[in-house]
């Protein structure tokens, strides 16, 4: 069941970038957290989307909210990705079990066999204000919805 506006956001650890285990509840009553749930590391559309949020974090940190980014890649690709592209924001492996994070948020595609391409905004109290998705694989999200998601902080 996809995680619902005005419902708690479920809880996870999954590891990070940084070697660390992240989980979603060491945020809540802190600050809110935008979810960018992308297929796969290495690819077009992916890169570009980081490499956007990337070079205008202002956009995220403007209302506190700290960005996590999760795929099925395995860690040590998303480490080397992350790293090549300067990404300052954390990476997070929802490789094994695989997808459990994507499933537990509605974004997990079957046929792929990986995470579709979803944006959860949850408030500091870890309720989910807003969500949206693209229509397929290849469609990259607009700087516009993700001003309109935040601006529901």
């Amino acid at each position: 069941m996809p995680a619902e506006i005005g419902q708690p956001a479920p809880d996870f650890t999954l590891p990070a970038t940084t070697g660390e285990k992240i989980s979603l509840s060491q945020y809540k009553g802190k600050q809110p957290v935008t979810l960018v749930f992308i297929p796969f590391a290495f690819t077009g559309v992916c890169q570009g989307e980081l490499c956007e949020i990337r070079d205008d974090l202002g956009r995220f940190e403007k209302g506190g909210a700290q960005v996590l980014a999760i795929s099925c890649d395995t860690g040590p690709t998303q480490k080397l990705w992350a790293e090549q592209q300067g990404y300052t924001f954390p990476l997070l492996s929802d490789f094994w079990p695989h997808g459990e994070v994507a499933k537990a948020y509605g974004a997990f595609n079957d046929e792929r066999g990986c995470a579709n391409r979803v944006t959860v905004v949850i408030d500091k109290d870890g309720t989910v204000v807003d969500s949206f998705a693209t229509e397929n694989l290849g469609t990259p999200r607009s700087a516009e919805r993700y001003d309109e998601a935040l601006a529901k902080l």
